[in-house]
Parts: C-alpha cells; sequence; structure tokens
C-alpha cells in the first residue's frame, strides 16, 4: 500500500470491469469467529504431453471464506509426479508466508498450525 504502481492499478480496473459484467457474480464471505488458514494444492503432471509442462493450483481459505487461489500452467519442466507436487507445495507455503505477514501488519492473529 505504500508503494503503488500502474500494474496495482491496472488490477483494480481488471477487477472492477469483471464485476461490471455481471453484478450477480462474486464470492460469498461467511461471517466467522474462526481465524484458522486451511490450504490446499495439486499439480497435474501430465496436462500437455508435448511440453510436459506441469500445472499447479492452490486454494486458501480463512475460516469458511476463500481468499486466495490460483491456477498456473509453469514455465519448468518436471521429471516425475513427485517432483510436479512439491513445486505446487512450494508455491502455496510462499502464499502462505505472504499472507501471514499480511495479517501480521494489519494486527490480525492467526492460529497455528496451517494444514496443508
Amino acid at each position: 500500500m505504500q508503494d503503488l504502481r500502474e500494474p496495482h492499478l491496472a488490477a483494480a480496473l481488471r477487477v472492477l470491469r469483471y464485476l461490471l459484467k455481471d453484478p450477480s457474480l462474486g464470492l460469498f464471505m461467511f461471517a466467522s469467529a474462526s481465524f484458522k488458514l486451511m490450504a490446499f494444492c495439486d499439480s497435474d503432471w501430465d496436462t500437455c504431453p508435448n511440453s510436459r509442462r506441469l500445472v499447479s493450483e492452490f486454494y486458501i481459505s480463512l475460516g469458511s471464506s476463500p481468499i486466495s487461489w490460483k491456477s498456473k500452467k509453469q514455465t519448468s519442466i518436471s521429471l516425475s509426479s513427485a517432483e510436479a507436487v512439491y513445486r505446487s507445495m512450494r508455491r502455496v507455503v510462499i502464499e502462505l508466508t505472504w499472507l501471514f505477514r499480511l495479517f501480521d501488519d494489519l494486527s490480525v492473529s492467526i492460529s497455528l498450525p496451517t494444514s496443508l
């Protein structure tokens, strides 16, 4: 928030354009006293048989409300399904680390440990 740039504005405008298309679309946030983070990740090693690039995805929820998710075709090539799973886990741990720091800055206490 202290050092906003053009990409941040572009991302905000993209969200607003998305919501303008159909105002009934959106995320449902539930009121909950639970501040427990739950993280799920998966990888699909055999998505593209030609390039062998994996698709890794993750989903993180705070209580029962989704707060972060991503699905991305990776630029690197994994040699095994185990390596693909470790790469996917690495991505979600990076996101969890960022979320822990964000919640710490906002003075929100998160119950630990977080299951993955």
